[in-house]
């Protein structure tokens, strides 16, 4: 197995357990709210730390799956002016996108930190945990993000992306499946009107 096959498996495996990780919490989340709701409905008790607990791994949800989302690229863009541009316009799109949102994951990786020092020392009402839980999460957020924006930003340079890869919108099924059916709409339409 050559180095670039076992860090691709690496990575590959990382990703695999942020995934088992937000399954895991999101389980634990439905486990801790719908068990109160039940010991409180049906028994006239609870779980003193469900509420506080579930709003702690919520948090952890969120960071987490920015993190998928972003390898992914699911998050929301338009691209309908960088599809037109030539290659070197794209190019210098993706790098000026790439290094702006490479400087706010700086800026909040700065910001979490100097909050996770103020709050090490307060812990939550209930759990007794931290407050500076959810900034360590916010940290780690930031790190993987901008340790994939910089990888990007490598392969832009060294020209190693394709003209799709300049692109940072992906299609979900719903656009293309739109887009195909307007596709064979205008097919239809052109075949009429010849006829």
């Amino acid at each position: 197995m050559t180095e670039r096959e076992r860090s691709g498996l690496m990575i590959r495996g990382f990703f695999r357990l942020l995934e088992v990780t937000v399954v895991g919490c999101l389980g634990l989340m439905v486990v801790l709210v719908f068990g109160n709701v039940v010991l409180r409905y049906g028994f006239n008790s609870g779980i003193e730390v469900s509420e506080e607990l579930s709003r702690i791994v919520f948090v952890w949800v969120i960071f987490l799956g920015a993190i998928i989302g972003f390898r992914e690229r699911a998050h929301l863009g338009v691209d309908t002016i960088i599809r037109r541009l030539p290659r070197a316009g794209k190019l210098a799109c993706y790098v000026v996108s790439d290094a702006l949102m490479l400087v706010i994951c700086i800026l909040v990786f700065h910001g979490s930190l100097i909050q996770a020092r103020i709050n090490l020392q307060n812990p939550a009402p209930v759990t007794g945990i931290p407050l500076a839980v959810g900034y360590a999460m916010s940290m780690f957020m930031t790190a993987a993000i901008a340790f994939m924006i910089v990888h990007s930003l490598y392969r832009a340079l060294t020209g190693s992306l394709t003209d799709d890869e300049l692109s940072q919108v992906r299609e979900s099924e719903e656009s293309a499946d739109v887009q195909e059916v307007e596709r064979l709409a205008a097919q239809e339409a052109r075949t009429r009107k010849s006829t």
